[in-house]
């Protein structure tokens, strides 16, 4: 198979090992432990389908590689139930009386309400509590009260009160509520924030919260929860003795294991800061610990543990508990690296307005690695990039680390088609090219939006951090941003001047082809009939194609097709459509740079949100031709240590999950290391 071929069948991973006595060797010959007849559906119900991946590489790491990452992926599920209690403040008493109902249950299972129940239980799992992992909205079971209500007799579980009340009222009904004109905070259900704390509290809170260095402003509200007690608001910090403290000293166990087979210097100095956090809850020491993470750049072994990711906060203060523990494949990184190399070309040559260009795009490293396990935030839902620290002061003075999950990637690709191409295309030529280039052009987009995108540009002096200028916009206004950064280089030559491409107009013309479908159209099946788009990437892919379409009319340059009562969407002119990306990303990056919140408010409401009643209702009639579940996720590969008779691991098996239930249930009894009520 020639490097181009390769090239196009897999893209993507991450890094970073460990190794304390033993010389790690890279080796010339890599081992794959990918079976050609593994089977990668594991089930599906609702609207999930779930799916298992492989540790690609596995066997190339040294033992201590791998009790690296064995620490490592224990250290992130010890803090599974934060994510679970952060989510929402009744998740845990919940979940734990509903496994007591399946796991004792000892009557009629082949009842419809007993289905339900069963399907219920799982997309509970699936979203880390009540509220969907993707819409917010709260799930709904399809049984009553009076057949829980059997269940919990039957099986002398007690869930009582506003716990048991809330599965059926109408009380919390959205995690996470971001839409106009409400109190967001007071709107979310995100335990994030005490029941009776407004969007004032907090914005009146953080106002006495001034850096010491405000050239390195500090995360505030990262890591902690705010209430308001006797009118009083304060914080609760999770950390080692405090908020999540029983969770957190588990935590720290596993990773000072970790720390102990530290593969270099680096990388044990990071691992240290990161405990040193973990135990007092600073934030300074946060973003110590970023710094040094961002430079350890050596090593076939890296991880990503903490509070990070903000969508969940309505107001992008808070931090989702996540872990990703992962191996780089070398190939792969060797061939993306040229992005990394070339950062600073893509910057010089962007649309963006002078000012807000980098000088200097500094630390971008770009790795595509294979996942060995994930927690929290990043489970069973997981990304498929990430990009790596979040502050922008670190990004433009250290830089960051950009990952591409291979082996996430390439089970989604492995799982099955599902027909809609041929359903919502337009044309012949628009099937073939996303049969021929799409995956490229979807892997290289990811790559762009994660080294390139979150890498560019820089804030004007003085403007504060985007949560605090664009407040509940700023999410979708990054990943927009972001997704345009990728959108106008992949419909350049440079692509293909950097041999990651062989034909750099044609891989682009698929990428602009899918975006446009997807945003317009195809994503709407994730949507329940009347529904406003609120998800971060889904408002700003809706945004992004909306806006696009709005002003190429003139030109005509997205055609907007009945045929058959059916609508498609052609693109006429990708030249010019390469233009309006342009001019959006830079605008969007002025609105970032100059804090122009009357602007991404209009952008965002004007183009993003409301969704086109009647096109929503013929997208969804003609998918439910389609029986596949538009969401995936996964089970995780069980590692399995083998030990000497003095307890020493001599070795560690990588095994697979049988069934869904059985990876929830094992990981709620082994990592239950939080009570129902924090």
């Amino acid at each position: 198979m020639n490097l181009k071929s390769l090239f196009k069948i897999c893209l993507f991973a991450l890094l970073i090992v460990a190794c304390k006595d033993d010389v790690k060797v890279e080796p010339t010959e890599v081992v794959e432990t990918v079976e050609a007849d593994f089977e990668v559906n594991v089930e599906e119900f609702a609207d999930i389908k779930i799916l298992r991946y492989q540790i690609p590489g596995w066997e190339n790491l040294s033992l201590k590689e791998q009790k690296l990452v064995y620490y490592l992926t224990q250290a992130g599920l010890a803090g599974r139930d934060i994510m679970w209690d952060q989510n929402y403040r009744h998740n845990l008493k919940i979940r734990h009386a509903l496994e007591n109902i399946y796991t004792t249950f000892n009557g009629d299972k082949t009842t419809e309400n007993w289905t339900n129940f069963e399907s219920y239980l799982k997309r509970v799992w699936f979203s880390n509590g009540i509220h969907h992992h993707y819409s917010n909205a709260k799930l709904k079971p399809a049984f009553d009260k009076a057949y829980l209500n059997e269940l919990l007799t039957a099986t002398n579980t007690t869930l009582e009160g506003e716990a048991f009340d809330i599965l059926f009222n109408d009380k919390d009904a959205k995690k996470v509520n971001q839409a106009k004109g409400v109190d967001n905070v007071l709107e979310s259900a995100v335990n994030f924030y005490g029941p009776n704390v407004t969007n004032k509290d907090v914005a009146d809170f953080y106002k006495t919260k001034v850096s010491p260095n405000p050239e390195k402003p500090l995360s505030y509200g990262l890591n902690s929860q705010l209430v308001k007690e006797d009118g009083v608001v304060k914080e609760r910090v999770y950390k080692s003795g405090g908020l999540y403290g029983a969770a957190i000293d588990e935590i720290i166990k596993w990773l000072e294991k970790a720390e102990g087979v530290a593969e270099n210097e680096a990388q044990g100095n990071a691992l240290a800061l990161l405990i040193k956090y973990y135990k007092t809850g600073d934030l300074q020491t946060w973003d110590d610990y970023n710094v040094a993470w961002t430079a350890a750049t050596e090593g076939n072994v890296d991880y990503i543990n903490s509070f990070i990711e903000v969508y969940n906060d309505p107001l992008g203060y808070r931090g989702s508990y996540e872990t990703v523990v992962q191996i780089n494949d070398f190939d792969m990184s060797e061939k993306m690296a040229v992005l990394s190399e070339n950062a600073q070309w893509f910057e010089d040559n962007s649309p963006l307005m002078e000012q807000h260009k980098k000088d200097s795009v500094v630390g971008v490293t770009y790795k595509v690695v294979n996942v060995a396990g994930e927690a929290g935030d990043a489970s069973p839902s997981t990304p498929i990039g990430v990009n790596l620290p979040n502050a922008n002061w670190i990004r433009a003075a250290v830089g960051s680390k950009s990952v591409s999950l291979g082996n996430i990637i390439n089970a989604y690709n492995n799982a099955g088609g599902t027909g809609r191409l041929e359903e919502f295309a337009n044309d012949e030529e628009e099937i073939q090219l996303e049969e021929e280039y799409g995956q490229i052009a979807d892997k290289l987009h990811t790559a762009l939006h994660e080294v390139i995108g979150h890498a560019s540009g820089q804030l004007n002096p003085g403007v504060g951090e985007t949560k605090e200028t664009l407040k509940n916009y700023a999410s979708t206004l990054e990943e927009g941003r972001a997704d345009l950064v990728g959108l106008y280089y992949l419909y350049d030559s440079k692509l293909q001047d950097l041999g990651l491409v062989e034909d750099w107009e044609k891989v682009g013309k698929a990428a602009f082809d899918g975006y446009i479908r997807n945003g317009l159209m195809t994503q709407l099946i994730r949507l329940n009939l009347g529904d406003d788009v609120e998800e971060a990437h889904m408002r700003n892919r809706q945004w992004v194609s909306a806006w696009a379409f709005e002003k190429g009319k003139a030109d005509n340059v997205i055609e907007k097709i009945t045929r058959d009562g059916k609508t498609y969407y052609n693109i006429n002119d990708y030249e010019k459509l390469h233009q309006l990306f342009g001019q959006l990303l830079k605008e969007t990056q002025r609105i970032k740079s100059e804090g122009d919140y009357a602007a991404v408010e209009a952008l965002v409401e004007g183009y993003g949100v409301k969704v086109n009643q009647d096109l929503h209702a013929e997208v969804l009639e003609r998918n439910k031709q389609f029986p596949s579940p538009p969401y995936s996720g996964f089970v995780n590969p069980i590692l399995v240590p083998e030990t000497n008779e003095t307890g020493e691991i001599t070795a560690i098996k990588v095994t697979q999950s049988k069934a869904f239930a059985e990876q929830m249930l094992y990981y709620s009894k082994n990592y239950n290391h939080l009570p129902d009520v924090n």
